[in-house]
């Protein structure tokens, strides 16, 4: 089986499990999946291997904590430390297709932006100049920041695994990431002057070019 029917298989024989051992399995699979660096297929093949076990045990009387011990953190970077790492041709696919996406919702937002300016912002135009040293420069700067953050989610989705996290604390804590990404983005757009040729683009433009990108990164993601 691939990695997907894996997956959905995972997902069948999780309904098997007790509450108690579910939420003990859920947050190690979720700490392991969240782990970047491995083989799809091989991550899964485990995880499978891993419910098989606790399903086994569980018919038996046993707990998860029984199976896989107190210190689940512990084991499961166990495991991650035995599957080989590096980079894969799939990890280069989920690559490009966050880039595209990520540039495709800020063509489309811009897009938008410019197309309601007459009527919100008593803008008089729907075009929009934009200047392509600027517009280089700001895309050399977000894509990394954008990646900076999903790393950043994700090593906070994996901090969270195996607590017990008060739910205003987890909004709180969403929230407050939330508010300094997009603070982030804002601030790279104020300080980069205007620089190189100007090229003066309509709204349609500028949104049919995000749904290109939003196309071609949907077509990338098929292929994974």
């Amino acid at each position: 089986m691939d990695a997907e029917e894996l997956v959905q298989l995972n997902n069948e024989k999780r309904k098997q499990l007790s509450q108690e051992n579910k939420k003990y399995y859920e947050d190690m699979l979720i700490y392991i999946r969240t782990s970047y660096n491995t083989s799809d297929q091989e991550m899964e093949e485990i995880l499978v291997e891993l419910l098989d076990h606790l399903i086994e045990a569980q018919a038996e009387g046993k707990t998860a904590k029984d199976v896989f011990g107190k210190q689940p953190k512990k084991y499961a970077n166990e495991i991650l430390g035995e599957l080989p790492k590096g980079v894969t041709k799939k990890h280069i696919q989920y690559f490009v297709m966050l880039v595209c996406y990520f540039l495709a919702a800020a063509s489309i937002t811009s897009g938008i932006f410019n197309w309601l300016g007459p009527y919100i912002f008593s803008v008089d135009s729907w075009s929009n100049t934009y200047y392509l040293g600027t517009f280089v420069l700001k895309a050399l700067l977000d894509i990394p920041f954008a990646f900076l953050i999903m790393f950043l989610a994700l090593q906070y989705i994996r901090w969270t695994c195996f607590k017990e996290i008060n739910n205003k604390r987890f909004l709180f804590l969403s929230g407050l990431f939330g508010i300094l990404a997009v603070g982030l983005f804002v601030l790279v757009a104020l300080i980069i002057p205007d620089l190189g040729p100007k090229v003066e683009l309509p709204f349609y433009i500028i949104i049919l070019f995000g749904f290109a990108l939003y196309l071609i990164g949907r077509k990338v993601s098929k292929a994974i």
